[in-house]
């Protein structure tokens, strides 16, 4: 089994209830036809033990277990607040 873990480091966006936030991850990939570097996004759902993160706080989060249907990562360290 590998024991690598992801890790995403985005925006948090959305309080999503208790101990958990919801994280905009940003990746620029080529497009295949026009070679063109877009930005894809997708949002996770991340666990946060301590209630710590804000609104605008840049993160990084590790995979996990799965914590519930949808939360498969914790966060990992808070790379900036919001407030800068």
């Amino acid at each position: 089994m590998s024991s690598h873990k992801r890790e995403i480091q985005g925006v948090v966006v959305k309080s999503s209830g208790d101990k958990t936030v919801s994280v905009l991850v940003e990746r620029k990939v080529l497009h295949p036809r026009y070679h063109k570097t877009v930005k894809r996004f997708k949002k996770y759902l991340i666990h946060d033990e301590r209630n710590e993160v804000n609104v605008g706080d840049v993160v990084i989060a590790i995979e996990c277990r799965p914590l519930s249907k949808t939360k498969s990562f914790r966060l990992k360290t808070i790379v900036s607040t919001g407030a800068n």
